[in-house]
Formats: C-alpha cells, sequence, structure tokens
C-alpha cells in the first residue's frame, strides 16, 4: 500500500478515488520512464458495433430469434400496427423482448429494467439501443395481461 495524492492510503496498482475522479497511481518500476504506456487508465478504441460482443451462443439472441418469429397480432397484443397520426410508439416485440430478458434474469420492476436498458450490453443489442422508460414497460405489462378464461 502506499500514500496516493488525496492522501488516503491505497492499493500500489489500485486507482486513489477523489470525489468522482479517480487518479491512477503510477509505479515507475512496472510502466517505465513514460506513465502512459502500459496505463490502465489509457482510452481504449472499443467495437464500434454492440453486435461485437454478442457471442453466436448468447441466449439474447434466442430470446429476438423466438419472438420475431411470433404472430403478435395473431396473439392478441396491442398496438403492433401503428396509428395513422402522431408519434409512432415502441414496437410491442421490442417490448415483449424486453419482458421476457427481465424474466430469465430475474428482473421484474420496471424501473430496474429501465436501468438495464442503459447500462446492459445484452439488453442494449437486444433493443436495439432504444431506451424505454419505466412507465412505457409497465403500460405494456399492464395493457397486454393475459385474458381470463371463462
Amino acid at each position: 500500500m502506499q500514500l496516493c495524492r488525496s492522501g488516503l492510503i491505497s492499493w500500489a496498482n489500485a486507482p486513489c478515488v477523489i470525489g468522482f475522479r479517480s487518479v491512477q497511481v503510477h509505479r515507475r518500476e512496472r510502466f517505465g520512464r513514460n506513465p502512459h504506456t502500459g496505463s490502465i487508465s489509457q482510452t481504449l478504441l472499443l467495437p464500434n458495433s454492440v453486435d461485437e460482443y454478442m457471442g453466436p451462443d448468447n441466449p439474447v439472441r434466442f430470446v429476438d430469434a423466438f419472438v420475431e418469429e411470433l404472430d403478435l397480432q395473431g396473439a392478441g397484443f396491442f398496438r403492433v400496427e401503428p396509428n395513422e397520426t402522431g408519434r409512432p410508439g415502441y414496437h410491442p416485440a421490442d417490448l415483449l423482448k424486453l419482458y421476457i430478458y427481465g424474466y430469465l434474469n430475474r428482473v421484474r420492476s420496471s424501473r430496474r429494467l429501465e436501468a438495464e436498458s442503459r447500462r446492459n450490453l445484452e439488453v442494449m443489442w437486444l433493443l436495439r439501443r432504444l431506451t424505454p422508460d419505466f412507465k412505457t414497460i409497465a403500460d405494456f405489462r399492464k395493457d397486454n395481461r393475459p385474458m381470463e378464461v371463462v
């Protein structure tokens, strides 16, 4: 352990946190004279598409293929065909994918599903980077409940 710039004790290779900023603790013997060579704080060029993160055997690919093959209008889902006026809403297939993903991963709260759509790469891929808010997800559940059979 060593003392970092903020005066807090930190592990030698761990970042020292000051407020919301992270300061990398460099060691000359590990990184050489140039502190930017081999630093973990170096900016990386990530893949251009989210698809490159999803392997061919990832379960979200199954969810996507399954929902795309469903006849949503025949199954009784609302708003499959958008209205002629106004801004079109989210397609029910996208919200159903999110709903199924939530059940597979034990995320049932609409607010948690909203958060997952903003931070989880699998959900970003599944929804094509759409980010519905919690009210939209909750309304989809409410509007598309299974009908009671008498």
